[in-house]
């Protein structure tokens, strides 16, 4: 197909890249998986790295007459953020931390002051310095020894979420040659009387599998090679992480798959200790554990999906001593529990919301108390409470049409202080928006919720483009934020909507239940229902529905663009998990063999043959399809650049239509795109242009 770019007056032809065909074929339980494009997967391939270029010039080529608007759109977006902010500062121990921005930086800086807020002002880690010279810069472990004088970081600068481990003296500014690779979780030792050495414990991924597998214990100042290895975790289906307990008197390593988990802990003050098993794994149960006077406080699954509470004493844990304090609810799910010296404070979901509320312990003065919040779809959680003899708790709520903000909450007086809003420049007013939760009826009967926001003085009935986000999968929670960003959709007259499908944790365990292994198909019937439910409800025009999904809800957009095609009429895919066969039926890939808890094995039969039911790259079909804009990077270690880039090349041959299909890979970046807050809104404005010329809106 070629396009025409450019105004009637300049208008070029463009021909897309049309990769060439290798036929591969696969037999599986009698099918033959037929895979042309396999060759894609060989980076080190020149053709490979050229058909990328090429297919990026085209999308180039495009967008090109879209330039201005997009520079208009990242002009938007950027007046809306405050760009040299502060967090709200924390205290730990005998500091306070902070992060924050400078105009015309990338990326934040880490600060701290000591004892109070008027002392001067110590840089502990400018990851601006770090990314000097790098395309691409994440911060992954930022943890400080006892002493205050070791800062613990990982980094990753290429964006594969492969993390090097280095220690800075704080004191002298000095980075050490302590070091390892390949690092997750990084946990400092107490300090012990008796050993003046300085100990941390970290988690290395399997390099092929990028599991997390393994924890060592490093001793500072010697060598990689002499570092022990504690622990080692053969299950394939299992990642380890390690941390402190709230009161700090604990370490915690924790092995958990999708659906199991098992915990060890260790008094921090004696690194050289044994390592005790809580509660020996039990398949299909998790259980998380945190420490108060000799007590575990354990959130577990074992009675019921939404989990319940139990205590058990640290002598002797296992499942036969716990002791309830909350019990298993049907409709409500227990997300969290975060424990103080004074009282604890329980984190749930129910109606499709998060509810916080205050509990005390026994001969504590704090009563207890729910905290309320003002709107009907918003969204709450704890935020950086890092002392544990205290009576304030710091939490954090937003809303479509609040900006984030972090509270102090009084438990003694039930009272919350506002610490700080989201400051929103370039002239926000919240009163011309408006947010609202509909219901939409999936074909089972089951009501799936939906999140709205709108411009209430654009707004007329069918007649509004109509933009639809969702996941669906993991049972993830889609968060209910803020975002200034979406003003400059808003402002133009879009109506943005959020379905809370199954598959995610929106309405807890049981909601992720129905929409995953043999049920999955209802994450993307949920999805056809909730959009047909608002454009039936004349939250938009039928022939202007845009749709955005990633990663997993790259999985969903594919899924229902086959099923559908017809009802959309633009779509935009992140990082999209779309070659669920090919990946899932190889266990060498990163990921895959942890997923089969999530979609299935299919190297049983049951599960090939439902899961060859819906994955898009194998149900592509000719016909005709909405414009897409699908996105990939090239060094993203989750969903590999190869499954978008095989499914756009397939469907270049299939596709019955003048619709657009592009294809962008960010050759210097991972699964979340730019990591710089500049180039990431450049990226926005490149989506939101896209979607604003097939939506004709402008």
């Amino acid at each position: 197909m070629t396009i025409q770019v450019g105004s009637n007056e300049t208008q070029v032809s463009l021909t897309p890249p049309i990769a060439k065909k290798l036929p591969a074929s696969r037999n599986f339980f009698a099918h033959t998986l037929q895979d042309d494009y396999a060759w894609l997967r060989d980076k080190e391939n020149p053709e490979v790295i050229a058909y990328l270029e090429a297919e990026n010039t085209y999308t180039d080529a495009w967008m090109q007459p879209l330039g201005e608007l997009r520079e208009t759109l990242y002009r938007e977006m950027l007046s809306h953020i405050k760009e040299t902010d502060q967090s709200v500062p924390y205290k730990h121990r005998d500091h306070f931390y902070y992060t924050r921005t400078v105009e015309g930086l990338e990326y934040p800086i880490y600060c701290r002051k000591f004892q109070s807020l008027d002392a001067p002002e110590e840089i502990i880690l400018d990851v601006n310095e770090l990314a000097k010279d790098e395309p691409y810069m994440a911060i992954g472990a930022l943890t400080i020894a006892d002493d205050a004088n070791l800062l613990a970081y990982s980094f990753d600068n290429t964006g594969f979420r492969q993390y090097t481990l280095r220690i800075r003296n704080l004191a002298t500014g000095e980075v050490l040659t302590d070091t390892a690779e390949r690092v997750g979780s990084v946990v400092w030792a107490k300090d012990a009387q008796d050993d003046s050495a300085k100990i941390l414990f970290y988690t290395v991924e399997d390099e092929a599998t990028k599991r997390h597998y393994r924890l060592y214990r490093h001793v500072l100042g010697d060598p990689a090679d002499k570092d022990v290895l504690v622990f080692e975790e053969p299950d394939e289906r299992f990642n380890i992480g390690a941390g402190r307990t709230s009161d700090e008197q604990y370490i915690i390593l924790e092995s958990a798959s999708h659906t199991t988990s098992e915990e060890r802990f260790l008094p921090a003050h004696t690194p050289h200790g044994e390592w005790r098993l809580l509660e020996p794994r039990r398949e299909n149960i998790e259980y998380y554990a945190d420490h108060r006077d000799g007590l575990f406080y354990i959130r577990t699954n074992d009675q019921g999906r939404n989990f319940r509470l139990v205590t058990a004493p640290v002598a002797n844990p296992v499942s036969t001593n716990w002791t309830e304090m909350i019990a298993h609810r049907d409709d409500v799910m227990l997300e969290e529990v975060d424990i103080f010296q004074s009282f604890y404070v329980v984190e749930e979901r129910y109606d499709g919301l998060p509810h916080l509320r205050v509990e005390p312990f026994p001969g504590s003065a704090v009563p207890s108390h729910a905290i309320a919040f003002p709107e009907p779809v918003y969204n709450a959680g704890g935020h950086a409470n890092r002392e544990f003899n205290t009576t304030k708790y710091r939490y954090t709520y937003q809303s479509l049409v609040t900006p984030g903000s972090v509270f102090e909450y009084d438990t003694l007086t039930t009272d919350s202080t506002l610490l700080k809003e989201q400051e929103v420049p370039g002239g926000f007013d919240r009163t011309l928006y408006k947010s609202e939760r509909v219901f939409a009826t999936a074909p089972d009967g089951v009501a799936v919720p939906v999140s709205i926001i709108y411009r209430k003085d654009t707004k007329v009935i069918h007649a509004n483009p109509l933009h639809v986000y969702a996941y669906g999968s993991y049972g993830y929670s889609l968060p209910i934020g803020f975002n200034g960003n979406r003003l400059s959709l808003l402002d133009r007259g879009v109506v943005l909507a959020y379905a809370h499908i199954r598959g995610g944790g929106d309405l807890g365990k049981p909601w992720h239940d129905a929409g995953r292994l043999m049920v999955k198909m209802n994450t993307f019937t949920d999805f056809i229902a909730a959009v047909e439910h608002l454009v039936a409800e004349g939250y938009g025009d039928k022939d202007r529905v845009a749709i955005e999904g990633g990663s997993a809800g790259g999985l969903l957009m594919g899924a229902v663009v086959n099923l559908r095609p017809d009802l959309f009429r633009a779509v935009i895919s992140h990082v999209p998990f779309v070659d669920v066969m090919n990946t899932m039926l190889d266990p060498t890939l990163p990921l895959t063999v942890p997923e089969y808890e999530e979609w299935g094995n299919p190297n049983e039969e049951a599960a090939f043959n439902y899961m060859l039911s819906y994955s898009p790259y194998d149900n592509l079909r000719p016909g005709a399809y909405p414009a897409m804009l699908v996105k990939t990077s090239l060094n993203d270690s989750q969903v590999m650049y190869w499954e978008p880039a095989k499914y756009v090349a397939k469907l270049r041959t299939l596709k019955q239509d003048d619709t657009i299909l592009l294809l962008h890979t960010n050759m210097a970046a991972g699964h979340g795109g730019a990591s710089g807050r500049y180039e990431y809104l450049e990226e926005i404005a490149f989506d939101y242009a896209f979607l604003l010329r097939i939506l004709e809106v402008v």
